[in-house]
């Protein structure tokens, strides 16, 4: 792609933010969830995207789904029927202004985040959740979030925190979601023990071996063409690398705790998408009856805050 073709425009009113360092460039969509518009870098006249880009008819539509990567708060994935038993007092998500049927990824990849200091190459972005009878805002425990992006020469870093302003315990998860460009010759790399099944929905059933296990330790990886995927992986050492070996480049992700379960997305319905995410729990865990090493979450408590960061580290494969 010519360097000049590439452009992406917000609606007015709703700015970018640029990052820079040398040829690399990330386009952060605060007013689209706190999300990642577009990652990539300029080599001579061609633009090499790390991540699947956003579109300006994304942006228009506040559609997270259509970014580059967004982040995952207060819980990560599906949540059953959206409702759960949290210290014996249920809580029901259905009326939260999400239009699934399982309460999807939190708010606040579907609410706007608020620019705090920003340099040429870092940037802050901050999210807070007040207890509201307002669509979107029916989670039951105030909050507040932040995500620090940094670019460097070699990785995009992206730490996040979470800290409960209510005054009892929360539940929560965390991740992020970030998309990367699928094409007929991309293939991932990573070492995991076992993989959550699941319903169509998808939710998780059981955990089980797969052949999509064995195929991300191959020497080759996993194509990203080779099964239908929206599952779980648990056992992974925080370390995933995605390849484009006809194009002689490839992408590292690596994490910290709680970023403890991997999710792999890439769906045969939709041979343009691969999600490969970061989170601190399975699908539905709130509701599953099973260790918890087997599907992450946690709880924090009145006051505390949690850290979670990962970077995506490009390279060059010769």
């Amino acid at each position: 792609m010519s360097a000049d073709l590439f452009s992406l425009a917000a609606p007015a009113g709703e700015p970018l933010v640029e990052l820079r360092h040398g040829a690399r460039r990330v386009l952060l969509a605060p007013h689209v969830g706190g999300a990642v518009a577009a990652f990539y870098e300029t080599r001579g006249a061609d633009v090499i995207h790390w991540l699947r880009p956003a579109t300006e008819a994304m942006l228009a539509a506040h559609n997270a789904l259509g970014m580059a990567s967004f982040p995952l708060l207060p819980y990560c994935n599906r949540i059953r029927d959206a409702r759960f038993v949290f210290d014996g007092e249920p809580v029901d998500l259905s009326d939260d202004g999400n239009r699934f049927p399982h309460a999807l990824h939190g708010n606040a990849w579907r609410r706007p985040w608020r620019v705090g200091e920003s340099t040429e190459t870092r940037a802050t972005l901050h999210f807070q959740h007040a207890l509201s009878d307002e669509a979107g805002h029916r989670w039951p425990f105030a909050f507040e979030a932040s995500q620090e992006i940094v670019l460097d020469a070699d990785a995009l870093h992206i730490a996040m925190t979470l800290r409960n302003l209510a005054d009892r315990p929360m539940p929560f998860g965390i991740g992020h979601h970030p998309y990367f460009p699928r094409t007929a010759n991309t293939f991932v790399h990573a070492h995991v023990d076992e993989m959550w099944h699941g319903t169509p929905d998808p939710l998780p059933t059981h955990l089980a071996a797969h052949g999509s296990v064995e195929a991300l330790k191959s020497p080759q990886g996993l194509s990203a063409d080779a099964f239908d995927l929206d599952n779980h992986f648990v056992g992974w050492n925080r370390a995933v690398t995605i390849a484009w070996p006809d194009e002689h480049r490839a992408v590292t992700l690596s994490a910290g705790a709680p970023f403890d379960f991997m999710v792999i997305y890439a769906p045969k319905q939709l041979p343009d998408e691969l999600c490969v995410e970061p989170v601190s729990n399975v699908a539905d865990w709130i509701n599953l009856d099973v260790a918890r090493a087997q599907k992450g979450g946690g709880v924090l408590q009145p006051g505390e805050t949690i850290r979670a960061a990962f970077a995506l580290t490009t390279q060059r494969v010769v």
